[in-house]
């Protein structure tokens, strides 16, 4: 198997487009023609995981942060990321990073986060903007079911819990062809008034390609008249964050010690307890601050996150609990839904947890 085989599982997995413009994801480092030796999957890339990779026979690692983040001038192995790419271009170890392809994604980090409390009604906290767009094309009635079922397999007309979906309205066009014209129907030079049926979809707008060459491959016409507009809505399927409910709501300080337990927590830090019982829970695995807002106009009762600062407590301003429980405990069991969703897809090949504790935090 070769390891761009590995990637195009990881991909349906965790879609690159669904990532963050300041992310750094995808095949970080190796040659994806290389045969497979075996995955290697774990949480941070770090050079005893490169090691460990190496003793284990795995040339795939497969990380959820990515080791190269910001740009590098140079790889002399003077800190923790050269050495951890050093010794990975030495071994001829691949790199492939998922980070917010998956924490947008709608069974990604926060669906995990969730589920390991036991959440229950989930849906996403903070939905992605500007991930929307619409097609409007036109064609005569005898060829609309056979394109428009073209656009519904190349991705577009899903929304929300819903496939297949279009808007289809009658119109007459009208067109004259020139000298060099190849009409359909008519004649060059002819004037021409024809039924026409216009069909509007929506689709996510890294499937563009995809849904245009669909467009163009099942339309009748020589000149196919198309539209393409961004949507201003949010995409209620894909985003950062999740919040959902208990079954039976919980007192606060019998809830955090909850948190505690199954995140296996070193400690968590948190504003002022407000006296109420918690039954509706935001998540946002990682450094999830720029979501406060979003948790309080959601009504949550409690919103779990990571890396607050000293003035995001304030920001609380007896709404709701805010709770930092460490990033790495927040993203915790992510490197578990990978190797199952690596498991159920390669069968016979060597699909390994890293046993590289990489939490950089310690706690007395």
């Amino acid at each position: 198997m070769k390891i761009q085989e590995i990637l195009s599982i990881l991909e349906e997995m965790a879609p690159l487009a669904y990532a963050e413009d300041f992310d750094n994801v995808g095949l970080l480092v190796g040659d994806a023609n290389t045969e497979a030796t075996g995955v290697l999957v774990c949480h941070d890339a770090l050079e005893s995981v490169i090691e460990e990779a190496i003793a284990k026979k795995c040339n795939v690692v497969v990380c959820f942060h990515p080791i190269l983040f910001s740009g590098l001038k140079k790889i002399t192995g003077k800190n923790y990321v050269e050495r951890a790419i050093l010794k990975a271009i030495k071994n001829d170890i691949a790199i492939y990073a998922v980070h917010t392809a998956l924490d947008n994604h709608k069974h990604g980090v926060n669906k995990i986060f969730c589920d390991a409390l036991g959440l229950t009604h989930t849906k996403i906290l903070v939905p992605k903007k500007n991930f929307i767009q619409k097609l409007v094309t036109y064609t005569i009635p005898e060829n609309v079911e056979q394109l428009r079922n073209a656009l519904f397999d190349a991705g577009a007309g899903k929304i929300g819990n819903y496939e297949d979906c279009s808007f289809n309205s009658k119109g007459i066009g009208t067109y004259m062809g020139n000298e060099d014209s190849k009409p359909e129907i008519g004649e060059r030079f002819e004037f021409v008034e024809n039924e026409e049926i216009k069909i509007e979809v929506t689709f996510e707008k890294h499937l563009q390609a995809k849904v245009l060459k669909a467009l163009f491959n099942h339309h009748v016409y020589e000149e196919v008249a198309y539209e393409i507009y961004e949507l201003q809505n949010a995409h209620q399927n894909i985003g950062l964050g999740m919040m959902g409910e208990l079954t039976e709501p919980m007192e606060e300080k019998a809830f955090l010690k909850y948190v505690k337990e199954t995140m296996q927590c070193g400690g968590i830090r948190h504003s002022a307890l407000l006296g109420k019982p918690i039954k509706k829970v935001a998540v946002l695995g990682g450094s999830g601050s720029f979501a406060i807002s979003d948790a309080k106009r959601a009504g949550v009762d409690i919103f779990l996150t990571a890396d607050l600062k000293y003035h995001n407590f304030f920001e609380a301003e007896n709404q709701l609990v805010l709770a930092d429980i460490g990033h790495f405990e927040s993203e915790r069991f992510t490197k578990n839904y990978i190797v199952d969703f690596l498991k159920k897809k390669i069968l016979n090949f060597a699909i390994i947890f890293s046993e590289e504790n990489t939490n950089p935090v310690k706690y007395l």
